[in-house]
C-alpha cells in the first residue's frame, strides 16, 4: 500500500468532535512545541489499527509521515515503527538504527512514550552489549538539544525498569535534574516513581541525595505513591 492510500486510511478515522480535545494535550499555541500541527481527532485505537495495515510502508515514507504537521500522521508512522520492531525480528537493528538516526523526528510526547520502550529500550536491554558503541548511546541522547531526544533517553529505561534494572533510569534522571522543559520533568519523574515501584528504598536514595534541586514537577511525580505525611515531608524539605 503506498503512501497516498495510507493517509486516505487515516482520513477515514477522523474525528471533528475530537479536535479540540486532543490539542488540549498538546502545546498548540505560538510559542508551544506543537505550534504549527494539525489534529484529526483520531483515536489511539483506530491509529494502531492503521499502523498494522500498513506495517510494509517504505522507510522514507515512514519519514514523510514522520514530518508532517498533521500530529495523527506522525502517530501512525511512529506506531509503525514500533509495530515493524516488533514483527521483523531479523531486522531489529536496522529498525533501531533507523529510530535512533531520526530520534528528534519523533516529535510529540505520545510518540515517544508508545515507541522509546518497547523499541530502544528493548533494543538496548537485550542486545546493547553486543555493540560496544550503543553504551553511553541513552547518555548521549539525555544531553541532546532536542527535547524529544532527551524523553526517549528517560522513557527508554522504562523496559529496564520492568526487567528489575534500576540503574539506567538514575543515570538519566541524574543528568536530567537540571533541564528546563516541563516534558522532561514530567517522564523522569514518571520512571522514577515506576522504579519506586519496583524498589521503593532504591527510589528513596535517590530522592534524599537529590530532591532538593530537583524540578518540583519531577519531585511531585516521583512521589506520587508515597504515604501522604512521607510526601509532605518531601514537598516541604524536612527529610
Amino acid at each position: 500500500m503506498g503512501l497516498e492510500s495510507l493517509q486516505r486510511e487515516i482520513e477515514k478515522y477522523a474525528n471533528p468532535e475530537k479536535v479540540k480535545i486532543y490539542k488540549n494535550f498538546h502545546k498548540t499555541h505560538s510559542d508551544g512545541y506543537a505550534k504549527n500541527e494539525s489534529f484529526m481527532g483520531i483515536t489511539v485505537p483506530n491509529i494502531r489499527k492503521v499502523a498494522l495495515n500498513n506495517l510494509d510502508i517504505s522507510y522514507s515514507d515512514i519519514l514523510k509521515l514522520l514530518s508532517s504537521n498533521v500530529h495523527e500522521e506522525k502517530y501512525v508512522a511512529a506506531e509503525i515503527v514500533a509495530g515493524k520492531y516488533k514483527k521483523e525480528i531479523e531486522k531489529r537493528k536496522e529498525i533501531f538504527d533507523f529510530y535512533i538516526n531520526n530520534a528528534d523526528k519523533f516529535s510529540g510526547w505520545d510518540l515517544v512514550d508508545t515507541t522509546a520502550s518497547q523499541v530502544v529500550g528493548h533494543f538496548l536491554f537485550h542486545f546493547g552489549k553486543e555493540y560496544p558503541i550503543y553504551k553511553v548511546l541513552l547518555t548521549n541522547l539525555a544531553k541532546s538539544s532536542n527535547i524529544w531526544s532527551r524523553r526517549i533517553a528517560i522513557v527508554s529505561t522504562y523496559y529496564f525498569i520492568r526487567n528489575g534494572k534500576f540503574q539506567e533510569t538514575l543515570k538519566i534522571s541524574e543528568i536530567l535534574l537540571k533541564d528546563n522543559h516541563d516534558l522532561i520533568h514530567k517522564a523522569t519523574g514518571w520512571m522514577l516513581r515506576e522504579l519506586g515501584k519496583r524498589k521503593v528504598s532504591v527510589l528513596d536514595g535517590f530522592l534524599r541525595k537529590n530532591y532538593k534541586k530537583m524540578p518540583r514537577t519531577m519531585l511531585r511525580y516521583s512521589i506520587e505513591h508515597f504515604p501522604e505525611e512521607k510526601r509532605q515531608k518531601y514537598l516541604k524539605g524536612e527529610i
